[in-house]
């Protein structure tokens, strides 16, 4: 779970609830103008790519997605499909037992581990319930789903014009907006999370089939009343977590798995790292959060007609189905290193290591219990000096990747206390300092770790990111009480995506941060009028990214819709522009690819990755191993520019496979540049 900006999703309902109403009789604000930074400056590059846009989604895994996907252009793809795990239909496979989940048994460990032998775990005989874990509900009327549009006699709060959604949400289209007021659960203890004066555990999510005997593997998504557009509830991810669910083994290698990492103790680990009261206390006191147990084995079947438009994306482009999540965990640190190809530390005030106030995790189990840490939720397992093998939790992780044939190093320096989990940037959306947050430890400090950003700079190479809801959240930071929702939709922007947040270079220098830091609604004006700079990071905010409870899939797919709708009306852009869409992790869900461990801090399991553009064409499936950093690596390559620094992952070399095992790097370490899902060779016009 994305612990914190979840947070603010959900005080967003609640405020954008009490506020409709009072927006009704406003004035439509017009839509922010462009402000775009570039003059279409062509700096020479490797392709013909002069323009490359990296939109990132929320919360899914490759086989989430893609799960019973297959290529019209007969390239193989590894899904859970493929790999005999289901049917076409999603019933259980005649490999369904390679996806076993398991838990461990008695006596139980006593210190941190990341693997379980035999012997000490045991297959489920049904999984876990899913549950509805933060899911909405239409039963007290918070957004989101916001109240159906208004067509007739009904009148506001009962109904939303459909211009206030409008304005509200700028980046879909008008025939999307809709999709901003279905999809509810109607689940009455749902709408209990809200009451303050009840303390309420979450419950099964009964709309899914079959949900309180699901045979123990992956499951289908859906049930009668649980079609593709609904809410459905979330699942938590966090690095010690993910090492854990992972189950990552030497003895466990295979040539087709070299690293032994048997994906086995998903539902298990998040049923069992915490059993403390629910950080969402600002809502109801003692709620305590099943954390979504079985939620991590679910999956949409594209061959029921779920995600249609990426699927539809990939059946024309190209895709990768071996791109993975950089770090093991959640949004933050998977951003960060997106931006970085590193991972972030905590300073003190002159930007030397030191040691955090608080928030330092320790993964040990509490004694007597079966797997409940002593420190790592309630946003406190935060940091972990990863150099010093004493560490609680460091050891396991270290010593596994001593075991494995390329020694992959762990890349932890001594008296770094590196982010591994969740914690804000010290930098409000404003450019103004956290002060407050730093001091508790609940904010890192500005940090000077190099960034994308000051390399395109450095170069003259024009660049922005583009956050959902940026402008909003300066104006709520200055306005809180603000009753327009036009400024509350500011806490669904995404403070601990934007990996400049956290830089004193670029958000920390009022001249860089206004001509980099923008909102969507300039990303569109800058693609309709033409000044789109050479790289741009777009991220949806919270409504709109696809995560899970707080946002949906065909909400994202509304956005990509928008964007391929403006990129194509203009073709002469398009014709010179790689569109690459992918996630920011999996967000604790199952997923049946390799993993290849680089250092400490990840890889993690596969992540969708599709990249649109003329030179894509063909529906070619890519199985070249590479995650975040091959992103940088990609703009690197194509702008010429040298790796961001000595330790950064874009140093790693491009993988060498042998063909009957295209997914193992036979070179490892190494992660690929992206070249291999374009064909520089032919041009396409932009017609799609």
């Amino acid at each position: 779970m994305k612990l914190k900006s979840l947070a603010g999703k959900l005080r967003l309902r609640a405020a954008l609830s009490m506020t409709l109403a009072a927006f009704m009789a406003m004035p439509i604000p017009a839509s922010a103008q462009n402000q775009g930074d570039n003059k279409n400056d062509h700096h020479e590059t490797e392709t013909p790519i002069q323009h490359v846009i990296v939109l990132i989604g929320e919360n899914r895994t490759f086989d989430f997605l893609f799960a019973t996907y297959v290529s019209p252009s007969g390239d193989s793809v590894k899904n859970l499909l493929s790999e005999h795990i289901i049917n076409a239909d999603g019933t259980p496979g005649r490999d369904f037992s390679k996806a076993a989940q398991f838990q461990a048994i008695a006596p139980f460990k006593t210190s941190y581990y990341v693997s379980l032998d035999k012997n000490e775990k045991a297959p489920y005989v049904t999984l876990p319930e899913p549950s509805l874990n933060f899911s909405p509900s239409p039963v007290t009327g918070e957004p989101p789903p916001f109240p159906p549009i208004c067509t007739g006699s009904e009148v506001p709060p009962a109904c939303t014009p459909l211009a206030v959604l409008g304005a509200i949400e700028p980046s879909l289209e008008l025939d999307d907006l809709g999709l901003l007021t279905t999809g509810a659960s109607g689940a009455e203890q749902t709408a209990e999370f809200f009451d303050p004066v009840h303390d309420v555990i979450l419950d099964a999510d009964t709309r899914v089939a079959n949900f309180n005997n699901l045979p123990n593997g992956p499951f289908p998504l859906a049930g009668p009343s649980l079609p593709y557009d609904s809410y459905t509830g979330d699942t938590t991810h966090r690095l010690y977590e993910m090492w854990q669910q992972s189950d990552c083994n030497i003895r466990n290698a295979t040539r087709e798995n070299p690293s032994g990492c048997l994906s086995d103790l998903y539902p298990f680990v998040i049923s069992n790292y915490t059993s403390e009261p629910d950080p969402f206390s600002f809502i109801t006191p003692n709620l305590v959060d099943d954390n979504g147990e079985g939620n991590s084995m679910g999956f949409y079947n594209m061959q029921n007609g779920d995600v249609p438009i990426l699927k539809s994306l990939a059946d024309n482009f190209s895709m990768s189905d071996n791109y993975h999540q950089a770090v093991m965990g959640g949004t933050g640190a998977n951003h960060v290193m997106l931006g970085t190809g590193d991972a972030i530390f905590w300073t003190d005030p002159n930007g030397n290591p030191s040691k955090p106030p608080s928030h330092i995790a320790n993964p040990n189990p509490i004694a007597g219990s079966n797997d409940q840490y002593i420190v790592d939720i309630n946003f406190d397992g935060n940091f972990t000096l990863c150099a010093d093998s004493t560490q609680p939790g460091v050891d396991a992780v270290r010593d596994y990747l001593a075991t494995l044939p390329y020694h992959p190093r762990p890349n932890c320096e001594a008296n770094h206390y590196y982010m591994v989990n969740n914690d804000n940037p010290g930098f409000l959306p404003d450019g103004t300092v956290d002060t407050t947050g730093i001091t508790g430890g609940g904010s890192v400090p500005p940090s000077n770790v190099r960034t994308i950003g000051e390399s395109l700079n450095e170069k003259g190479i024009s660049w922005a990111y583009y956050g959902g809801a940026y402008t909003a959240a300066v104006n709520l930071q200055h306005d809180p009480t603000s009753p327009n929702p036009a400024v509350q939709i500011g806490r669904a922007y995404c403070n601990i995506c934007n990996f400049e947040s956290y830089t004193n270079a670029i958000m920390g220098n009022t001249a860089q941060r206004t001509a980099h830091i923008k909102d969507t609604i300039d990303f569109f004006n800058a693609v309709d009028d033409g000044t789109l700079p050479s790289v741009s990071f777009v991220k949806p905010d919270g409504l709109l990214d696809g995560h899970p409870a707080s946002s949906k899939e065909d909400l994202f797919e509304g956005m990509v819709k928008k964007i391929m709708d403006h990129l194509q009306a203009n073709p002469r852009l398009f014709a010179s522009t790689a569109l690459m869409i992918t996630m920011d992790e999996g967000g604790g869900y199952y997923d049946s690819g390799y993993i290849q461990p680089l250092d400490f801090f990840g890889d993690g399991p596969r992540i969708p990755m599709i990249v649109v553009s003329p030179f894509s064409r063909g529906g070619h499936v890519s199985h070249v191993y590479s995650d975040h950093v091959s992103v940088l690596k990609f703009i690197e390559r194509n702008w010429r520019l040298n790796p961001l620094t000595g330790r950064s992952r874009d140093n790693f070399p491009n993988p060498t496979a042998d063909d009957d095992n295209p997914y193992v790097p036979n070179n490892s370490p190494a992660i690929g540049d992206l070249f291999d899902l374009f064909d520089f060779g032919h041009h396409h016009d932009g017609g799609h």
